[in-house]
């Protein structure tokens, strides 16, 4: 029973964040400065790959609760988690729908 209270505890929490995010109308500009101070290392600074793959169609591939997922949980090694506020992921997120 207490396995399964902290699951359903932190599933929730993760839920509330995802549509906490969704819910924004993020700035590409600001998603674009964010991407550039902590994802150019892996991704280049035109997002085309380099450690990391291309980011070019990503919202193509992943819908945007994947990609927050991908993001908050690192779910692809070498990439790691972020611990990311709703306003920036959204800043994120329509920086990536950009780059289509």
């Amino acid at each position: 029973m207490l396995c399964f209270s902290i699951f359903f505890l932190n599933n929730h929490e993760n839920n509330k964040y995802i549509i906490d995010t969704l819910e924004l109308n993020g700035s590409a500009k600001e998603g674009d400065a964010l991407f550039k101070i902590n994802c150019v290392g892996c991704h280049g600074i035109t997002a085309r790959g380099l450690v990391g793959p291309d980011l070019h169609s990503i919202t193509q591939r992943l819908n945007d609760k994947e990609i927050i997922k991908q993001v908050t949980g690192g779910l692809t090694p070498p990439m790691p988690s972020f611990e990311i506020d709703p306003v920036n992921m959204s800043n994120l997120l329509k920086y990536l729908h950009s780059l289509e």
